[in-house]
């Protein structure tokens, strides 16, 4: 059987085959290596949370999977399984050996030796629809999630691992809204499928994580025109959360308090409110009213 390629994808489901988990301790020995703590390397081990992140991408044979963050080869020898095809990204060069040798009987599988924030996605999925299945270092989680719902042709699925509070906080609805759950919201509905704790991984981080699935549609759950106004005025709101809405755009966006309080009033929204307490039908509504006086 051959090999896992990294320029190509060899089309052999029938011969797919579930492959032996690494034993990450071992392969890291082996190879010389240590987990980056730069990098934010934790590897998920713990096979019940394996089969969890499995579970929440909802696979059949028919689907392409891109995962980020392949590591060592734990959860991408469990897509391969369930999967039709695997493009498994990894920035770490040091990783590719043993990632190579946990994957070699894998023909479904494709490795990408790249910063998957510097890759056209459409181009790399060769335009299929595609799930998105990743374990992400904390530090890079809003940055990655929106360019991978702002890509051309997004995925429809992406499961995350991250930091609990942060998948808490991007699930969250009014009262605990944050500028990355508004962001998130935009472009697709969150939900949580299950807690993983730290001891799940190795070397264990500090703090726990969660599994985020994100549903998203063929189009922004929001008017296309209406996405930059939404953003311009959430990133004022949010900047100073602890000021009443008002008075933190006439701030942020250096408008007179008068205007804001015509387009609050406009959106249907309280004077009193603060940035944390509005749904997205809200900032649409918000975004609307305030692109209604520019343009008048």
């Amino acid at each position: 059987m051959s090999g896992p390629r990294r320029d190509s994808y060899l089309p052999s489901v029938a011969q797919v085959s579930t492959g032996s988990p690494p034993d990450v301790r071992q392969l890291l020995r082996r190879y010389g290596l240590r987990p980056d703590k730069g990098l934010g390397q934790n590897f998920l081990v713990d096979p019940g949370s394996l089969r969890r992140v499995i579970e929440a991408a909802d696979l059949t044979r028919e689907d392409a999977v891109l995962e980020i963050g392949a590591g060592l080869g734990s959860l991408t020898s469990r897509l391969a399984a369930v999967a039709g095809r695997v493009v498994a990204v990894e920035f770490d060069r040091r990783l590719i050996p043993p990632l190579e040798e946990t994957v070699a009987d894998l023909a479904n599988v494709r490795l990408v030796n790249d910063d998957i924030l510097s890759l056209d996605l459409a181009k790399l999925m060769e335009g299929d629809a595609y799930h998105v299945v990743a374990n992400i270092p904390y530090n890079i989680t809003s940055t990655l999630i929106r360019h991978l719902m702002e890509a051309p042709d997004p995925s429809r699925i992406i499961v995350l691992t991250i930091q609990r509070e942060v998948a808490e906080r991007i699930a969250s609805g009014p009262g605990d809204m944050s500028l990355l759950a508004l962001s998130v919201q935009v472009y697709g509905q969150p939900s949580l499928r299950g807690d993983i704790p730290a001891s799940a991984f190795f070397p264990r981080p500090k703090v726990d994580s969660a599994v985020l699935r994100i549903d998203a549609g063929e189009k922004p759950r929001v008017a296309q025109d209406l996405i930059d106004p939404i953003f311009r005025l959430a990133r004022a709101g949010f900047g100073q959360k602890r000021k009443k809405l008002v008075n933190a755009l006439a701030s942020g966006l250096g408008v007179v308090r008068s205007d804001i309080l015509d387009w609050l009033e406009s959106a249907g929204v309280s004077a009193d409110a603060r940035a944390q307490e509005l749904e997205l039908e809200s900032w649409e509504r918000l975004a609307s009213a305030m692109r209604d006086t520019f343009e008048a």
